[in-house]
C-alpha cells in the first residue's frame, strides 16, 4: 500500500508530504485547494509523461516520492530483484524528478531506472481511476480483458493470440512464396535466357583481373624479351658487365683487408651484393626465355575480356555481381519447380496452425460465455448500492467470422440505466458519473482478482448526491477491505464512510499561498463533513447533521477515525500532520 506521497516544487506546491493508511482514504477540500494537483502528481510518478510545464515557478526541478508497503508482494520483491533493486523491510520507494529542460529522471529504492521500468512496477502498485481512466471502460480492448480477468480466462486468451499470431506468420509465408513463384513464372523465359548465357560463360571470381594482367604481358611480349634481355646484357657482358667489374672490386677489397683486418666486414658485404646479383641476372634470363610470342592466345584472352566486358555491361557492373546475378536466376527458375512441394508442407502447417487456434479460441468463448453471464449478474446486483437500482449490465459477445488474435467474438459491455430502454453500449448511454460508477462496480467485483494494492479514485462522485452518495461510499468501503482506497471528493456522504480523512486547505501566510494538508480525527473530521454539507460548520444543527453521517458508518467508528485491522500490530496509528505547501 501507499504509506506517504513527497511532493516538491510541483505546479503551486512547494513542498508537501501526504500520509495515507490501510482501508479507505478520503482526501477532501475547497476547490482550486490543490486536490487535483496531488492527484496529478501522483500519475506522473507513476509514469505519466513528464512535462518542464509541471514545475512550480522559480523553480529548476520538480520531484515526486511515493513510499509502498509490500508486505506479502514476494513476487513484486522478486522481480525487482532480478532487476539489481533491493529491497530492504517490505519498503518500495518510487521518485521522479522533472528538470527545469525537460530531462526527467525516475528511481526505484534510489537505483535509476527508464520511465518504462517506474511506470511497470507501478501499475503492480497503484490502479488510478478518474473521469479519464473510467474512460477506458468504453475501450473494446479493456473490457475484453476485464472478462477475461473476471472469468479466469487470461492465458486462455495469451493462447489464442500466440496461435493466431503464429497462423498470421504461416499464411504471410506462404504469401510471400507464392507471390515469388508467380514472379518467376512470368520472369521465366528472361530468367532462362540470363543463367543460359552466364552459366555458359563459367565465369570465375576474380578472372578479369588475370586475364587483364594476361593480356598486358601478350601485348608487349617483343618489348618485354628485349627489355629483360638487355638488363640481363649490363650484368654478364665479358668486359663491361656489372658481374665482370665487381671482380676488381673484390681484389682490391682483399688488398684492404690484408692491411686492416677490421674491414673484413666489407667482403661480407661484397659477397651479399654479389650474390644477389647473380640471382637477378638469372631472373632475368629466366623471364626472357619465358616470355612468348603468342598472337592466337592473345586473341584468345581478348575474346574473353570481351565476353566478360559484354556481360558485366548488363548485369554488373562488377564480375562478382554478375555471377550474383545467375546464382539468383538460377534460385528463381528453381523456385518454379520446387515451390509446388515447399507450398504442400505450407498448407500442411496452416491447416494444423488454423485448427490449433479454433481449438484454442473455442474453449475461450465457453469461458467467456460462463463468466459474461456470472459477471453481469455480479454488476446488476452492485448497481443499487451505487445508486442505479433499476440498471441493467449486459455482456454482448458478437461472434466473428474468423477468429483473430483476441478470440473468436467481440466482447461489449451494455447497460440499461433507466426503467423501459434496452441494454445498449456503454459509450452511447452512460454519463461521466455514472462511468465511474460503473467502474466502481466492476472494481468492486473484481477486487478478489485484483493483486493491485492501492486503488485512486478521483471524481468517482461526479454526477451524485444524496442516498447514492451514501451508497457509494458504502461501496468503496467495502472494496477497501481487500484494498487500499484513496478517494478525492467533495461529497460528505462519501467522506463519511472513510477510514480516514484528509484535508487540504489553501490559505496565505506572510503574503505568500499556502496549502496545509492534514489528516482530521474528532471535532476537526466534523467541521470538514459540515463544511461538505455546505451549511455552516460552526452551527449545531450542521455539526449534528456531520456526526450522524459519521456515526452511521461502521457504527460511529468514522466519527473516531477506525480503520480496518492492520496487517502488523508494528503499523502506527495515523497521526495529525500539517505540511505548508508555497507559491
Amino acid at each position: 500500500m501507499l504509506t506517504e506521497l513527497r511532493i516538491k516544487n510541483f505546479a503551486i506546491i512547494e513542498s508537501l508530504s501526504l500520509p495515507l493508511a490501510r482501508g479507505f482514504n478520503v482526501l477532501s477540500g475547497e476547490t482550486g485547494a490543490g486536490k487535483s494537483i496531488i492527484v496529478g502528481a501522483l500519475g506522473l510518478l507513476l509514469g505519466e509523461r513528464a512535462s518542464a510545464d509541471l514545475i512550480r515557478t522559480g523553480s529548476d526541478r520538480a520531484s515526486v516520492e511515493g513510499s509502498f508497503d509490500i508486505a506479502g508482494r514476494d513476487d513484486l520483491a522478486r522481480a525487482l530483484d532480478e532487476r539489481g533493486i533491493e529491497v530492504e523491510e517490505r519498503t518500495v520507494v518510487l521518485k521522479r524528478e522533472i528538470a527545469a529542460g525537460g530531462r526527467a529522471r525516475a528511481w526505484v529504492n534510489g537505483s535509476p531506472v527508464t520511465a518504462g521500468v517506474l511506470a511497470e512496477v507501478g501499475r503492480q502498485l497503484v490502479n488510478l481511476h478518474g473521469q479519464h481512466e473510467a474512460q477506458t471502460l468504453l475501450d473494446a480492448d479493456s473490457q475484453r480483458r476485464i472478462l477475461d480477468a473476471f472469468g479466469g480466462a487470461t492465458a486462455q486468451a495469451d493462447a489464442v493470440r500466440e496461435a493466431a499470431h503464429a497462423l498470421a506468420a504461416v499464411r504471410e509465408e506462404r504469401r510471400t512464396l507464392a507471390a515469388r513463384r508467380a514472379d518467376a513464372e512470368r520472369r521465366a523465359d528472361y530468367l532462362r535466357h540470363v543463367v543460359k548465357e552466364i552459366e555458359e560463360a563459367r565465369l570465375v571470381a576474380g578472372e578479369d583481373e588475370r586475364l587483364e594482367e594476361e593480356a598486358r604481358r601478350l601485348e608487349h611480349a617483343d618489348e618485354l624479351r628485349t627489355l629483360s634481355g638487355g638488363a640481363a646484357g649490363l650484368l654478364e657482358s665479358a668486359e663491361e658487365g656489372v658481374l665482370h667489374q665487381l671482380a676488381q672490386l673484390h681484389r682490391t677489397l682483399a688488398s684492404l683487408e690484408r692491411i686492416d683486418p677490421a674491414l673484413a666486414r666489407l667482403n661480407e658485404l661484397y659477397d651479399n651484393a654479389f650474390y644477389a646479383l647473380e640471382e637477378l641476372s638469372r631472373e632475368l634470363v629466366e623471364y626472357e626465355r619465358a616470355v612468348e610470342l603468342d598472337p592466337e592466345r592473345l586473341a584468345e584472352v581478348q575474346r574473353r575480356r570481351d565476353l566478360i566486358f559484354r556481360l558485366c555491361k548488363k548485369y554488373g557492373p562488377e564480375l562478382a555481381q554478375v555471377i550474383d546475378t545467375g546464382r539468383q536466376a538460377r534460385e528463381e527458375l528453381d523456385l518454379v519447380d520446387s515451390a509446388g512441394i515447399d507450398m504442400k508442407a505450407l498448407d500442411a502447417r496452416e491447416a494444423e496452425t488454423r485448427d490449433r487456434l479454433l481449438e484454442a479460441a473455442a474453449t475461450l468463448t465457453a469461458m467467456r460465455q460462463a463468466a459474461a453471464d456470472r459477471l453481469s449478474a455480479a454488476v446488476e446486483a452492485v448497481f443499487p448500492d451505487l445508486g442505479m437500482a433499476e440498471g441493467r449490465f449486459r455482456l454482448a459477445l458478437t461472434p466473428r467470422e474468423e477468429p483473430g488474435p483476441t478470440g473468436a467474438e467481440d466482447v461489449e459491455f451494455r447497460v440499461a440505466l433507466n426503467v423501459g430502454h434496452d441494454a445498449r453500449p456503454l459509450a452511447r448511454v452512460a454519463s461521466g458519473g455514472e462511468l465511474s460508477r460503473v467502474m466502481l462496480a466492476l472494481k468492486t467485483i473484481l477486487a478478489r482478482l485484483d493483486g493491485v494494492p492501492t486503488l485512486v479514485f478521483d471524481e468517482v462522485d461526479a454526477g451524485i448526491g444524496g442516498r447514492v452518495g451514501l451508497m457509494v461510499g458504502e461501496t468503496m468501503r467495502r472494496v477497501a477491505e481487500h484494498h487500499q482506497v484513496f478517494a478525492i471528493s467533495h461529497l460528505p456522504q462519501l467522506a463519511a464512510r472513510a477510514h480516514h480523512h484528509i484535508q487540504v486547505a489553501k490559505g496565505a501566510r506572510a503574503g505568500v499561498t499556502t496549502a496545509d494538508v492534514r489528516v482530521l480525527v474528532g471535532d476537526e473530521r466534523v467541521h470538514e463533513v459540515a463544511r461538505l454539507l455546505g451549511g455552516d460548520p460552526e452551527s449545531e444543527v450542521s455539526r449534528a447533521h456531520a456526526r450522524e453521517l459519521l456515526d452511521s458508518a461502521a457504527g460511529g467508528g468514522a466519527t473516531r477515525g477506525a480503520a480496518p485491522e492492520p496487517a502488523s500490530a508494528a503499523e502506527p496509528a495515523p497521526a495529525r500532520r500539517k505540511v505548508s505547501a508555497r507559491r
